[in-house]
């Protein structure tokens, strides 16, 4: 469609202006054209056509005769189909996700990911090819075609949630999963795949679309724009090998300047001493492509302070400092991603380091917590209250930035050799000495992140056990109870040994015990808020206030100078709208007015 529309613009341009000789050409294109959009549609009108209604039934006689039928017609033609590139011939190379697929299912070639029945649907339509007279209309199909191998192959996830019943992509987590079981789809169902539809867009000027080692790359450019690997990354290289299987043949006949193998040895992988090596040789080479008013942007995603630590080492070792950051929102809501998971990106700008500034890690501790501060302040001041856009894992993803911010603001810190650093092996749980640095950075946005409606004095008072507890108890309130939620609360405020205080529950329905539920677990060397969850639950078992404000007085110390902190966590926990806190919310409500009006 998008084709279409521009032929038609420019024979109307044309037309007028040039001789009826030279508008025979488009006049042609544009015939060409409309005849491939009539195809389509007839093709699609069929589909449609031949949808029939929703069945579920046990299989039958003539369910297995056409299976068979489609298992006879693959092999017959497998051999042929394949030299003409309409099915994938390709062995599977090792590799960390693709020996998944050798090891526990014994698959050595990328066709033995589909039954017959998904070759024969795929491979007719990649088959259409043959009839496509333009080019445009041939790489459509051939993106039609990965398109169909993701969405119509053995690792495709059948999805029978409430009320879905539905085929859901192979790569809906970035993995090569192998499945019990997966969907089929027939030809219906699989329209929406194989058709590709985007907008009409033109790009007005010139541009270069290349493929290229950043390490090896040799023009200038006043900006560059990298979305680098995470160290524990996604191996795209070696999930790209699924749909360069069916490309490979057809991808080279149609452009004979590309290539169709994945590079694989080219990636940029793995988190050893090679990775950070192979990230200074790109952003080095970069850097020297780039004049001294350039700028990049990196786009970077890990809750990792050991990672960000290496980062800035990096961005040391390639001469780049890091000079602005903010986070856009780049995920939606999806019911497959479980956990407090990162919604949100950091972009970066980077410039030439051109400063000589040395500093030591003492003096850059209260630098990064300042910056830390104002950066999150800017979010917060930005973000929409009714409908927030930012998750706590992106402000937590906005302090690692902050802090790399101010760390690459400084030429060298004298405590840190980068070369050193990035060149020698670690042991295993071992990172950097910057690390530390960027973990007091998330435990600066932990103190800002404050649970609405608690006093900020009383949170930052609070021991990360307590913060964890009320973090999660805040989310609970919110309708949130997936199991990564509390995950990345341990991880982020430093909590190793969180799990005795869930209540086991059904899937996505994980949460945290009460205190009724708690009782004496838990007391020994217990803080503010874990005495408070212990009055609370004998103040509901027996319905009065006096015999837990009796122990309270008896059990904390400095009981007098901490009564309005403990009345601020009981106000807050008799606030909770959840279900399961109904009782023990209500004894909250008494026990903080009992302490709100205690007196000698």
């Amino acid at each position: 469609d998008a084709a279409l529309d521009a032929a038609r613009r420019e024979l109307e341009a044309a037309r007028g202006s040039a001789a009826a000789g030279s508008l025979e050409p488009r006049r042609r294109r544009v015939r060409d054209l409309e005849a491939a959009r009539n195809r389509r549609e007839a093709l699609a009108a069929a589909l449609t056509a031949a949808v029939p209604a929703a069945v579920y039934r046990e299989v039958r006689d003539d369910d297995l005769e056409r299976e068979d039928h489609a298992l006879a017609l693959v092999s017959e033609n497998l051999t042929d189909w394949q030299r003409r590139g309409f099915l994938p011939n390709r062995a599977i190379a090792p590799g960390d996700e693709t020996t998944r697929l050798i090891r526990e299912r014994g698959w050595t070639h990328w066709h033995h990911l589909f039954t017959p029945r998904q070759l024969l649907t795929n491979g007719l339509l990649l088959q259409q090819i043959e009839t496509a007279a333009a080019l445009p209309e041939r790489a459509a199909m051939l993106l039609g075609a990965a398109r169909c191998a993701n969405w119509n192959s053995k690792l495709s996830m059948w999805d029978s949630g409430v009320g879905k019943e539905l085929v859901n992509q192979a790569f809906y987590n970035q993995a090569l999963n192998t499945l019990d079981s997966f969907g089929v789809k027939g030809f219906p169902t699989i329209e929406k795949a194989w058709f590709v539809r985007s907008p009409s867009c033109v790009i007005d000027g010139r541009a270069t679309v290349a493929a290229a080692d950043a390490r090896g790359q040799g023009f200038d450019a006043d900006l560059w724009v990298t979305d680098p690997p995470y160290a524990d990354a996604i191996n795209y290289h070696e999930l790209s090998e699924m749909f360069l299987a069916w490309h490979g043949r057809l991808l080279t006949s149609l452009f004979p300047h590309w290539y169709s193998d994945s590079k694989r040895a080219l990636a940029v992988q793995g988190a050893d001493s090679n990775f950070r090596s192979s990230m200074v040789d790109c952003y080095r080479n970069l850097t020297e492509h780039m004049p001294d008013h350039g700028f990049q942007v990196v786009m970077f995603t890990h809750q990792d302070a050991s990672v960000w630590a290496d980062l800035t080492l990096i961005l040391w070792a390639s001469g780049l400092r890091v000079t602005a950051a903010w986070t856009i929102g780049t995920e939606t809501e999806s019911a497959l991603k479980d956990g407090n998971y990162v919604q949100g990106t950091v972009l970066m700008v980077l410039r030439k380091q051109t400063g000589g500034g040395t500093a030591f890690l003492h003096e850059v501790v209260p630098e990064v917590e300042v910056e830390v501060e104002r950066q999150l302040a800017s979010m917060h001041d930005l973000d929409d209250r009714d409908a927030p856009n930012f998750s706590d894992a992106d402000y937590q993803l906005a302090a690692y930035a902050a802090a790399l911010r101010v760390l690459t603001g400084y030429r060298a810190i004298e405590e840190v050799d980068a070369a050193y650093e990035l060149a020698r092996e670690r042991r295993r749980g071992e990172a950097n000495p910057l690390a530390g640095i960027i973990e007091d950075a998330v435990r600066t946005a932990s103190n800002f992140l404050v649970p609405a409606g608690l006093p900020a004095h009383v949170w930052r008072a609070l021991a990360p056990e307590e913060k964890f507890y009320l973090k999660g108890l805040e989310v609970e309130a919110h309708g949130d109870f997936r199991a990564g939620v509390y995950q990345e609360f341990a991880r982020s405020l430093g909590v190793t040994d969180y799990v005795r205080r869930l209540h086991a529950g059904a899937a996505n329905r994980t949460r945290l015990k009460t205190a009724s539920e708690l009782q004496r677990a838990d007391l020994a060397g217990a803080g503010l808020l874990r005495h408070a969850l212990y009055a609370v639950w004998r103040a509901a078992a027996t319905g009065e206030v006096t015999d837990s404000l009796t122990w309270l007085h008896t059990e904390i110390a400095d009981y007098w100078p901490q009564r309005a902190a403990l009345a601020a966590l009981l106000r807050w926990l008799a606030a909770l709208a959840i279900d399961h806190w109904r009782a023990d919310a209500a004894a909250a409500r008494r026990l903080a007015g009992a302490v709100e009006n205690d007196h000698v």
